[in-house]
């Protein structure tokens, strides 16, 4: 049986590591310890695009992604696509563009290289605070949930204030798709405070009945 071999790691300025590693053809990323995200099963984040390409209503959308991970989400938005959307990444961590650049970059099929991309590394949470109305669509994958943060600037993303300032983000018609490990009572509570539309979508990863699942939270734009 092979074993794990750390390929690189980096701590953060709160302090946190944050790890790759290789097992033969499994690659992992983990965060203090826990798995933050791997190639096992990459099918979640696929969805995730998927349902949010599915609700554009325009030939050139400007999307933006937060978290770029191991690149599944951006290339399922890519393939989701034509040829004249922009999307936007922002990715935290100057290392995890690097790796999506290097070893993980054949995972996914190169999606860094597509010209329709453009990467930046920082807080999703202040482009969405810069660009109002400037995304068709927003999907976030920052995290492992409103309810397991791993960034702690985050929590503010799943705030009543976090919500409207995503939803403002928004082109009217447009659409915001937030990936979560689980349900939320909290964070749906102040959804539907929110008086926008929203709805909760489950993602099975296994057989019927017995299977695991994450969910997808979807928002739409307000009224204008």
């Amino acid at each position: 049986m092979e074993i794990w071999t750390e390929l690189d790691s980096v701590v953060t300025a709160h302090g946190d590591r944050i790890v790759l590693r290789r097992r033969g053809g499994l690659f992992d990323i983990r965060f203090n310890g826990w798995e933050l995200m791997s190639n096992h099963d990459p099918r979640s984040e696929i969805v995730l695009a998927e349902t949010v390409c599915r609700r554009l209503g325009t030939q050139a959308p400007r999307i933006l992604i937060g978290g770029l991970g191991m690149g599944y989400t951006l290339r399922a938005t890519l393939d989701g696509v034509g040829s004249q959307a922009h999307i936007l990444v922002c990715e935290l961590l100057p290392e995890i563009v690097a790796w999506n650049r290097g070893v993980l970059a054949p995972l996914a099929g190169h999606p860094l290289a597509d010209g329709r991309v453009t990467v930046r590394t920082g807080s999703v949470a202040e482009i969405i605070a810069a660009e109002p109305a400037g995304f068709d669509a927003i999907l976030l994958d920052t995290d492992n949930g409103p309810d397991y943060v791993v960034h702690e600037p985050n929590h503010a993303l799943y705030s009543g204030e976090g919500i409207d300032r995503i939803a403002r983000a928004l082109a009217p018609g447009g659409v915001a798709g937030l990936w979560s490990a689980t349900r939320s009572a909290a964070f749906e509570a102040s959804l539907t405070a929110s008086a926008l539309p929203w709805r909760c979508e489950r993602i099975s990863l296994g057989e019927p009945g017995q299977e695991p699942f994450h969910m997808v939270y979807l928002i739409g734009s307000p009224a204008r």
